[in-house]
């Protein structure tokens, strides 16, 4: 018997949803960094107009996904998370295709709010192998699948930078479209889902959190996931004028802070399926809080780092905090929800990530010009220390003695 007849369907589909997890982070990665350049060659925009629209541009795809993706949840409970992996493959195909041929602005940032309302691949990976995954799995499960969209996030940078800089801003898009219909392909043909659809009767009475024991965890983990996607964000506005700062604008500044950036990636990717399966051995709720803990102690110090290399370090351990974040709060989400209703929490959790997605980057701006770019670590730690207070708290007041979820 062949090594691929033993494998179980539900580790298929983990190959599979990697795949397609891995060019979404990698098409999306490659086209947004330039958005403020592609633009630019729009048209003559005074530079707090083109501030504008490029924070339009990117700020719009995350709004129009907090608003409609509860529906796609509810929808993905009733027909299954196969149709919506494939609805949002093809719609993230032809959204990004079509917005690399965009005329003008305001024709980018429609396409890039069509875009959000039919995204959301990676959650909808997340839903499908929760709702599959053996539950002493499911910790590595979560962590391996994130380490294919963190993959393609570190990777499409990079390519996207050197096809742009050859070829022009709008060939990323092109390329973007043609990896999600590979990812659309991959999805169909590979992955298998045995799916029992619930009754519109049965979705319309019930709600998703009503076959939840411990409610206010699942809470936790929503807006865990928004505050921890608002922390990771929020450098995003300023890391590459820190950057220069710090060189005292002499050397490759755009080599340095894409390093700079690409660092928690790489300590993430490394770290994730370790501490997936360390969750799956002692508990997610320690792995999540020594996270949080670990976290908030590594952002303090970049208050006071005063070389690119001090900072640097800092970054890449606070990738290895992402590690025992993201991938954890999934897996507690995993145990505590019941199948017929995965699909619609995880729906909410996409909700508040983008919602964090939009408010960390936000937040910092403001911080930065009020204050100064160093503040924006003394918020981020603001931010992280919440998160660990909510979680504690939860966990408090749910749980009076261990079970599987804990």
């Amino acid at each position: 018997m062949s090594n691929s007849k033993r494998l179980p369907q539900w580790r298929k589909n983990l190959y599979a949803l990697w795949v397609g997890n891995f060019i979404t982070g990698a098409g999306a990665s490659m086209s947004l960094p330039f958005l403020p350049l592609f633009i630019s060659e729009m048209g003559h925009f005074p530079k707090w107009e083109l501030t504008l629209f490029a924070g339009a541009a990117f700020s719009v795809t995350f709004l129009s996904q907090a608003i409609v993706s509860p529906l796609w949840g509810r929808l993905a409970d009733r027909t299954g998370r196969k149709p919506m992996l494939m609805r949002a493959a093809i719609g993230m195909t032809i959204t990004a295709t079509l917005t690399g041929a965009s005329p003008n602005v305001w024709i980018l940032i429609l396409l890039r709010l069509i875009q959000g309302a039919f995204s959301g691949y990676i959650n909808n990976a997340y839903a499908l192998m929760a709702s599959e995954v053996p539950v002493n799995k499911s910790g590595r499960t979560m962590g391996t699948l994130t380490t294919g969209n963190v993959s393609g996030q570190l990777i499409g940078p990079i390519i996207g930078g050197y096809i742009a800089g050859i070829f022009g801003y709008r060939i990323p898009f092109y390329l973007f479209g043609g990896m999600m219909a590979i990812a659309a392909l991959t999805t169909f043909f590979f992955v298998k889902e045995e799916f029992t659809p619930i009754t519109n009767q049965k979705l319309a009475k019930q709600s998703a959190f009503a076959g939840i024991k411990h409610v206010r965890i699942v809470w936790a983990m929503i807006i865990s996931s928004m505050l921890i996607q608002a922390a990771t964000t929020s450098i995003n506005p300023i890391i590459s004028l820190f950057v220069k700062e710090l060189m005292h604008q002499h050397g490759n500044i755009a080599m340095a802070s894409g390093v700079i950036a690409a660092l928690p990636g790489i300590a993430t990717l490394l770290a994730a399926p370790k501490l997936g399966a360390l969750g799956d051995q002692i508990g997610p709720r320690r792995v999540l809080i020594f996270g949080l803990i670990f976290c908030a102690a590594m952002f303090v110090p970049m208050f006071f780092v005063t070389t690119v290399i001090a900072l640097g370090v800092f970054r890449f351990l606070v990738g290895i905090s992402d590690a025992a974040l993201l991938p954890i709060t999934q897996t507690v989400m995993t145990l505590a929800t019941p199948s017929e209703a995965i699909s619609r929490i995880f729906s909410y959790n996409q909700s508040a990530q983008a919602i964090g997605s939009v408010v960390g980057p936000m937040l910092a701006s403001i911080v930065a010009g009020v204050l100064d770019y160093r503040y924006v670590f003394l918020m981020t730690t603001g931010l992280v220390i919440i998160n660990l207070i909510v979680v504690v708290w939860a966990y408090h007041k749910d749980y009076q003695e261990p079970d599987q979820a804990e």
